[in-house]
């Protein structure tokens, strides 16, 4: 991933986190290291539109091709839940991870904070790539989501680019770091499929 950024800059940019606001696609990473890039710290610089920089300029570029392509897969989401409706989410929701108790708990959402959160979710963690097709499934207006969702993504996208540009030449030592998590992620997954099937057995022994 870290090596499709490099080659292709802001457009990768904008296409990963277009993904990330529908599936979960490292959006951090993504954000970081393209800050990383902007800040000439690094060996590769930020390819933008053809034209390699570094720079405030760079650091800007990148920031607003996270914000504008999160937007985008934000409101290809919504439209997937608006126009989709339940029999698409009982379809295809599992392979979006959108289950019944994940839906069940979107909806909760939804009616406890109503269109903030929409905001609220874009600012949470993991969260916020499951906020899309739920906000056009539970009808959140338009106007209002993609207004809330352009600030969160904004807030999230500078952020997390500054952090980038902030990290600089110590980026090899984050991204050494950050394989850890990786393996870490990898063996709790592990371990819950196991939990899931041992159970799954013991439940039809049962019966």
């Amino acid at each position: 991933m870290t090596s499709f950024l490099a080659h292709y800059g802001v457009i990768a940019v904008f296409v990963l986190m277009a993904i990330d606001a529908v599936l979960p696609a490292f959006s951090e990473l993504v954000m970081v290291y393209g800050g990383a890039l902007a800040s000439g710290a690094l060996a590769s610089q930020l390819d933008v539109f053809g034209s390699h920089q570094t720079g405030t300029s760079a650091y800007l570029a990148i920031a607003l091709a996270g914000t504008l392509g999160y937007l985008a897969g934000s409101i290809g989401g919504w439209a997937l839940g608006w126009y989709g409706g339940h029999p698409f989410i009982e379809r295809y929701g599992r392979r979006l991870h959108l289950g019944p108790d994940r839906v069940a708990r979107a909806e909760r959402w939804f009616t406890r904070f109503g269109s903030w959160a929409v905001l609220i979710g874009r600012v949470t963690p993991v969260a916020r790539s499951f906020i899309s097709i739920p906000a056009g499934l539970f009808r959140a207006p338009l106007g209002s989501y993609t207004v809330l969702t352009a600030i969160g993504s904004a807030a999230w996208a500078f952020a997390l680019a500054g952090a980038g540009w902030g990290l600089g030449s110590q980026w090899e030592r984050f991204d050494h770091a950050f394989k850890y998590v990786e393996v870490a992620v990898v063996v709790g997954i592990v371990v819950w499929v196991t939990y899931l099937v041992v159970r799954k057995r013991r439940s039809i022994t049962m019966s």
